[in-house]
C-alpha cells in the first residue's frame, strides 16, 4: 500500500455530487433488502407455505435470504464510502494512492480501489 499523502483528491463539489449519488444509491438498496425481508417473512408466516415445504419453495426463501445479504453488504459499501466522503479521502485508490477515474467511481461508487489498484491487488493474490 502507498503509504504516501495523495497529491489530488476531488473537491468539495464533486464529493457532494458523489454523496448525493451514494445516498440515492443506498435508498434503492434499502427498498431491495426491506421488499426481500418482506418475500421471506411472507413467506415464514403462511400457512401454506408452512404446509407445503417442499423443496422449490425452500430453494426460493434461500435465493431471497443471499440476495437480501448481499444488498445488506452493498449498503454496508454504499454506508463506509460516505465516511470516506466525510474524512476526505473518497476517491483515492488503497493500492496506488492515485485518484480513481470519476466514471469508475460513477459506475462503482463504493469501490476503493482503481482498475490499476485492482490489477495490482489481483497478481499479489496469485503469487
Amino acid at each position: 500500500m502507498n503509504e504516501s499523502k495523495p497529491l489530488a483528491r476531488y473537491s468539495d463539489a464533486e464529493l457532494q455530487e458523489f454523496k448525493q449519488l451514494i445516498l440515492e444509491k443506498i435508498d434503492v438498496a434499502k427498498q431491495n433488502y426491506d421488499h426481500l425481508m418482506g418475500t421471506i417473512q411472507k413467506d415464514e408466516s403462511s400457512p401454506s407455505m408452512i404446509a407445503i415445504e417442499d423443496g422449490s419453495v425452500t430453494m426460493s426463501k434461500e435465493q431471497a435470504s443471499a440476495s437480501a445479504e448481499r444488498q445488506m453488504q452493498f449498503i454496508k459499501k454504499l454506508q463506509a464510502a460516505l465516511v470516506r466522503i466525510e474524512q476526505k479521502t473518497y476517491g483515492i485508490c488503497r493500492v496506488t494512492g492515485k485518484l480513481i477515474p470519476k466514471g469508475r467511481l460513477m459506475a462503482v461508487p463504493h469501490t476503493t480501489l482503481s482498475v490499476e489498484g485492482k490489477e495490482i491487488e489481483a497478481s499479489r493474490k496469485k503469487k
